[in-house]
């Protein structure tokens, strides 16, 4: 275990961000490993998580960014149950309680021994004009498969009363995706957790000119209903010339998984699903349901940085990944239509294709182009 919640938030970032000392340049980039993200809801609260299932889920993974930690126990407690279920050790660094007066959380990083060594450069990020309720925590890890690195930070965006009180936080990422790129020079970056807005609002735009996002279709929040998944909250962003191998990218039916509904599911383990993508060689577990997969354009798109731009046709297939319906209206939208972000969080269903959302029954809004 590696432990930093001694240490205030201004005395780690001031090692990085105060005193200008940064971190040794690197030019190898991570790959043969998985890398995942998950809001475990309110881990270490409480009596009622099963870990023995929590663990099944996690072990798909070899480093697992965790939010809404609530104990270190929690998280202690997981990696002990991964051990137990995989048989070899695992390793976990926590941060201290990041929140309001009144509601704290920490961040924690889950990793499999075998696969993943913990680097350097754990710190929570010292937001010196306070936009964030709860400040982002970032480290650097090492895959033990090919000696190369990856720089991860995590974040639990706050949800408010509307989609009004996320924006700002959502805007200030990019400033701290800049941040990230000074503290950890030449080593790639991703931008994992929580952020409780879909990737394809408008207040992404300051961080869209640095980074994108992997997901962009699928919805990631498990439903009440059974087998339905509500809003892309969850997300992995990475650097818009990023040299990863990403092969895989997706949303794992955790559900499906270990055969539980949704009822079960929420109250034993959580509302969240995770998310994960596989690097270089690693291919993600097969036996695994996954929603939403990575799709082959968009895995051209960031592993080959300088490829050509695609044709009209291979654009309106992408234009087609995230079509937003309204349950109640029955009428979808294409990212292209003018009312596509007036769709409510509450009557939102996303759907892979027009075709789809038209064979469920939806047809598409007047006003579309």
């Amino acid at each position: 275990m590696i432990i930093l919640r001694t240490l205030s938030r201004y005395s780690i970032a001031a090692i990085f961000a105060v005193c200008g000392v940064l971190l040794p340049a690197l030019s190898v980039f991570a790959s043969d490993i998985v890398v995942g993200s998950w809001n475990i809801q309110r881990l270490g609260h409480g009596e009622h998580k099963s870990f023995a299932a929590l663990a099944t889920i996690a072990s798909k993974v070899d480093l697992l960014a965790v939010q809404e930690v609530m104990t270190e126990a929690g998280i202690a407690t997981l990696e002990q149950a991964l051990e137990k279920q995989t048989g070899e050790p695992w390793r976990h660094l926590v941060s201290h309680g990041v929140g309001s007066k009144s509601y704290k959380e920490m961040y924690a990083f889950v990793w499999r021994e075998s696969a993943i060594s913990y680097q350097d450069g754990a710190v929570v990020y010292l937001d010196k004009q306070d936009r964030f309720i709860r400040e982002p925590f970032s480290a650097r890890f090492k895959s033990k498969k090919d000696n190369s690195d990856l720089a991860i930070g995590t974040v639990h965006i706050l949800y408010g009363k509307s989609v009004k009180d996320r924006t700002p936080e959502i805007k200030a990422l990019a400033e701290y995706w800049l941040w990230m790129k000074e503290v950890y020079p030449n080593t790639p970056l991703v931008l994992v957790g929580d952020f409780n807005l879909d990737q394809a609002h408008d207040a992404w735009a300051p961080l869209k000119q640095y980074a994108k996002p992997l997901l962009t279709q699928g919805a990631s929040t498990l439903s009440e209903t059974q087998g339905k998944y509500a809003n892309l909250y969850d997300n992995i962003w990475v650097e818009r010339d990023s040299h990863l191998k990403v092969q895989q990218a997706g949303v794992i039916d955790y559900p499906k998984l270990i055969g539980w509904d949704h009822s079960k599911s929420r109250k034993q383990v959580s509302d969240h699903a995770p998310i994960y993508m596989a690097l270089g060689n690693r291919q993600f577990d097969n036996a695994t349901v996954s929603l939403a997969p990575f799709s082959a354009d968009m895995r051209a798109n960031v592993s080959t940085p300088t490829a050509k731009p695609q044709a009209v046709a291979n654009r309106q297939t992408q234009v087609n990944l995230n079509i937003r319906g309204n349950r109640n209206s029955q009428i979808f939208h294409r990212p292209d239509c003018p009312s596509y972000h007036s769709v409510s969080e509450k009557n939102r269903v996303s759907f892979n294709s027009a075709q789809a959302a038209i064979n469920a029954g939806y047809r598409i809004a007047k006003n579309c182009p």
